[in-house]
């Protein structure tokens, strides 16, 4: 299984060779690795470049784009950029460039892949570092496959039609992947460290966004105000709702395209809907 890594990256300079080093270590290492600078304001393109020179299966690319920021467009796109320059590959993965890989990851990954032919994605789990511990980030289930360490399987990531160049890009594909009856597995024993926690920067703009994800993934009003509840508290911003909705109300009026078709938001209700009646009942 040809495994392919890219890696969108913007002002990285305090992490990524941290994230290289755990690349270069690996038991099991990729065929393939791409570092697309975008834009970088700083030393990024050059240490990707001084990583490239050392290591043949690693490359560099320079991404020209507009220096306003665009939550979850921005990524894709460049993710998209590098994608365009991958080889052929069985396994595809997109990265982040602030985490720091245990060295046995990509072994376990091909693993997994081999042994379950139904596995469209995979992952292990995103650590932060308070006081001197590494503790898991609590913003999402342990069974989701967070957007700095996807991992997909070809035929799935086909399937799914790739990446949505928006916000909510990394909640859709997983549902995507289920709606087209593959399975997705998050391994608990393989602790990746995340540099940077996610939040950091929450702007009203980025907030607003969200809830235009929500209304291009077909949630509804109710799914969406209980998903924004959701964000809020393990966010512990209580502000955060309300952009949320706001967000939401806004792409209903102004009839924004959606990320899925209607059957497509059907299914991801039911299993929305599904996964809360679990909940509460287990509760």
């Amino acid at each position: 299984m040809r495994i392919s890594i890219i890696i969108p990256a913007h002002n990285e300079e305090n992490h990524l060779s941290l994230c290289l080093d755990s690349f270069v270590g690996q038991t099991h290492q990729p065929d393939e690795l791409i570092v697309v600078d975008d834009n970088s304001r700083d030393t990024t393109f050059q240490i990707a470049q001084t990583y490239a020179k050392k290591h043949p299966w690693i490359s560099a690319l320079q991404r020209k784009s507009e220096n306003k920021h665009i939550p979850g467009k921005k990524v894709v796109d460049t993710f998209n950029f590098g994608l365009n320059h991958a080889s052929d590959y069985d396994l595809i993965g997109k990265f982040d460039a602030d985490i720091i890989l245990p060295s046995h990851y990509f072994e376990e990954m091909h693993s997994r892949f081999q042994d379950n032919r139904k596995l469209g994605m995979c992952s292990g789990l995103l650590y932060i570092k308070k006081g001197e511990k590494w503790v898991f980030e609590n913003i999402a289930n342990k069974n989701h496959i967070r957007g700095p360490i996807k991992l997909y399987h070809k035929t799935c990531f086909e399937k799914i039609g790739g990446l949505r160049p928006g916000v909510g890009w990394d909640t859709v594909d997983v549902l995507l992947a289920q709606y087209h009856d593959f399975e997705t597995l998050t391994d608990s024993s393989l602790q990746v460290k995340h540099l940077r926690p996610t939040g950091h920067g929450y702007s009203t703009k980025s907030s607003r966004a969200k809830g235009e994800a929500l209304y291009r993934m077909r949630y509804g009003m109710l799914l969406t105000k209980i998903a924004a509840l959701k964000m809020a508290w393990q966010m512990k911003r209580p502000g955060l709702f309300f952009r949320i909705i706001t967000g939401h109300m806004k792409a209903a009026i102004q009839n924004q395209p959606h990320y899925v078709t209607p059957r497509e938001g059907t299914f991801i209700r039911k299993l929305r809907w599904k996964g809360i009646f679990s909940k509460i009942s287990q509760g």
